[in-house]
């Protein structure tokens, strides 16, 4: 099996790699990145075995080099995207450039030459501000340019489901130790400022609540589905629904003395909550982790 992941350089792509290059069923991994974020840590450090790993540094807008690339791949998994948070209302040119236009050119492509399977990595984002927890069923809404970007995608990406195995994962919050990090993620930024600070700042009053998942179970599932005949369609990908304060509350544990500011306290935060019960783990089954084991793990890969 050639498998192609475009942004696989990234955060979750450089995770998955690790993981996939150790199945014996996959002959041939393609990471497709522009290394937009200039982060080459994939590059460096642990060496990854096998000979089954190709790079091609190639933007997701170059239309005729990634037709190119998708010559003799059995799957691609869709990573590829602009990712600013927490500013996701911020550029919307950009937003709409690369999750919507991008993801379009891919789909033209696959279109014309379809392939076994395609994962699109899409956002829980599109769901907009929940006050209750949505579900698969639910309409999307999105009310950032970043969800907007990601739902016009999913539109694209739908065509493709009468031509081939076709997945959407409406994705969570992802935290979690990566070779290619990301500090920006709300969970991540907390640690960072909680092991080198001892001091985290919150906006509104901590009682916003977010959807998160580990990168580890991000990456089992996307190797799962390789692995297994899933339906196409559209499937939440989350564990849990934290507010702030819970996220707070368990740092404490770790962290002795830790201090929180409030920012903005009077501001009512948008709420994101989705059913922990997707239609995905009908089919498979979600790893069982613990939040405080998961941040502990997390706490040990700092350097000091």
């Amino acid at each position: 099996m050639h498998v192609l992941i475009t942004g696989g350089a990234g955060y979750i792509g450089s995770e998955l790699v690790k993981r996939l290059v150790n199945n014996s069923s996959i002959s041939r991994i393609s990471i497709y990145d522009n290394l937009s974020r200039s982060n080459y840590n994939l590059f460096i450090g642990d060496k990854i075995g096998g000979t089954k790993i190709q790079f091609i540094n190639g933007d997701i807008l170059d239309s005729r080099k990634l037709r190119k690339q998708l010559k003799g791949v059995d799957v691609v998994i869709h990573l590829a995207a602009k990712v600013t948070t927490p500013f996701a209302n911020i550029d919307s040119h950009i937003f709409e450039q690369v999750n919507h236009w991008g993801t379009a050119e891919l789909v033209y492509a696959l279109e014309e030459n379809p392939m076994a399977q395609f994962i699109f990595m899409s956002s829980a984002s599109v769901y907009g501000n929940t006050k209750t927890e949505v579900t698969e069923d639910s309409i999307p809404t999105p009310s950032s340019f970043y969800g907007v970007s990601k739902w016009r995608a999913e539109s694209h990406v739908m065509r493709l489901m009468e031509k081939m195995n076709t997945i959407i994962l409406r994705c969570g919050n992802v935290y979690g130790f990566s070779q290619s990090m990301r500090f920006d993620a709300v969970i991540n930024k907390f640690m960072f400022d909680a092991h080198f600070h001892n001091r985290v700042s919150i906006e509104g009053n901590g009682k916003q609540h977010r959807t998160f998942i580990h990168i580890d179970k991000v990456t089992f599932i996307l190797e799962q589905l390789l692995q297994h005949k899933i339906e196409s369609g559209v499937y939440n990908l989350s564990d849990k629904n934290l507010s702030v304060l819970e996220l707070i509350e368990t740092m404490q544990t770790m962290y002795s003395g830790l201090e929180f500011m409030f920012i903005n306290q009077h501001l009512d935060m948008q709420e994101m909550k989705v059913n922990p019960q997707s239609k995905l783990y009908s089919y498979l089954a979600l790893p069982q982790s613990d939040l405080a084991a998961e941040l502990q793990q997390f706490k040990s890969r700092f350097a000091f």
